[in-house]
């Protein structure tokens, strides 16, 4: 269904269910989103080996 005049509705957001994920994955330090926990992931792996090079 596309979206007419920049309005759209998400369950999800009528709940609240986005409202408490987002205070979960800012008060824990762990994004709730894939692209997110691959990104912080990544971030690790890397600081990780950086250490074992020096």
């Amino acid at each position: 269904m596309p979206k007419k005049y920049g309005l759209s509705f998400s369950w999800k957001r009528l709940v609240g269910l986005s409202g408490l994920k987002n205070k979960v994955a800012r008060k824990t330090g762990i994004p709730l989103t894939k692209s997110g926990l691959e990104r912080k992931i990544g971030r690790i792996a890397i600081k990780s080996v950086k250490k074992l090079v020096k």
